[in-house]
């Protein structure tokens, strides 16, 4: 349980609330430009929840004129055909989330936010230091990374369309195991034992042989709404954190197996802040805002997990020195109050970052 252990669970959560207190104090996240798009997000959500609703909506009415021939009084089939199609397009197929996730691929505001919200981070740092040694302090993450291409390797002539289009093969991928998953836990006898499995298989890698079998015994005493909410939860907080790293991923090229090891490493602090946002998500039309000040927050948590960027060209020696966390049970061990304290890795040019081309008073 190395990298999924109950402390760095509980540090990625600390990180979730440290992260957003830090990016709404950030006064550009409320200029007018931004206060349009919070709009433009409530009224996302507002469309989400109607788009959601349409099949439900749609059963209703046809339940409304089958009463015209059918006596439906004393049945109750027809709310709980209501009540599981909205599980379904809630805690199954996670509809909501999906269409959040996809409006980051459609407008570049989250991206922005995200590069904005580093900018902060990096001078609230410089703020915090102003007093020390400035060769004793870590090198600036935002003044690199935004001379990165966001398109990667411009070789390699990926564009939004792909990006989509692999993002719509992953989400449906995901959903057709979890309608199958489902569907056959209604299967008689042996139905009871699918989502118990499907819990073991999943944590099996993550966290080990003895928790998952514990997490199997339980399962299997557990309704199947909690035990798919369960499972949803965490397949969803994994994918929203991989949605969230997005803009760093986009300019920093990692290799399949790199990125892998890079999120495998991590992956406890991950689940840990991405859960704590995928909760406050479901709340109804504020959810498509929420995303918003989860991606200015994931800006923060880049700043702990990774070391600050070199120019773009040495950027294939960072992404293999990337791979493995460098400090992190130091990390997982410091006190909430002094998580500056390793700063991953230390400014050894002896340039001083707080000389930045603004000064920093204009945020302060």
């Amino acid at each position: 349980m190395s990298n999924f252990d109950p402390n760095a669970i509980i540090r990625g959560a600390q990180l979730t609330l440290v992260g957003a207190h830090r990016a709404l104090q950030n006064p550009k996240l409320f200029t007018s430009d931004h206060y349009r798009q919070a709009a433009i997000a409530v009224a996302a959500g507002l469309a989400i929840r109607l788009i959601i609703a349409i099949p439900t909506i749609g059963v209703r009415v046809f339940i409304w004129i089958l009463g015209f021939f059918v006596n439906l009084e004393g049945s109750q089939w027809d709310n709980e055909l209501i009540d599981g199609l909205t599980f379904i397009e809630h805690s199954v197929l996670q509809v909501p989330f999906l269409l959040m996730s996809l409006m980051r691929y459609l407008t570049p505001t989250m991206d922005r936010m995200f590069m904005d919200s580093l900018d902060w981070v990096d001078r609230t740092y410089i703020a915090k230091h102003r007093g020390e040694d400035p060769r004793q302090l870590r090198a600036m993450y935002y003044e690199n990374l935004r001379l990165y291409p966001t398109h990667g390797d411009p070789r390699e002539g990926k564009g939004k369309r792909d990006a989509i289009i692999a993002f719509l093969i992953r989400y449906g991928r995901r959903a057709g195991i979890s309608l199958a998953i489902y569907a056959l836990s209604h299967v008689p006898v042996v139905g009871r034992f699918v989502l118990p499995a499907a819990s073991f298989y999943t944590f099996h890698a993550a966290v080990g042989t003895q928790p998952a079998v514990i997490i199997f015994g339980t399962a299997i005493f557990l309704p199947r709404r909690y035990l798919v909410t369960f499972l949803q939860s965490y397949f969803s907080s994994r994918s929203l954190m991989r949605e969230l790293l997005d803009p760093y991923f986009s300019r920093v090229r990692y290799t399949r197996e790199q990125k892998k090891l890079w999120f495998r490493d991590r992956e406890g602090v991950l689940f840990g802040f991405a859960v704590g946002f995928f909760v406050f998500l479901k709340i109804p039309l504020l959810g498509v805002l929420i995303y918003g000040i989860a991606e200015a927050s994931t800006a923060f948590l880049l700043t702990k997990i990774t070391d600050p960027p070199p120019p773009p060209s040495q950027a294939k020696e960072y992404a293999e020195g990337q791979v493995r966390w460098q400090n992190k049970h130091e990390f997982l061990n410091l006190s909430l109050e002094n998580l500056d304290a390793l700063n991953i890795r230390s400014n050894s040019t002896g340039n001083d970052p707080t000389k930045t081309e603004e000064p920093f008073n204009k945020f302060s």
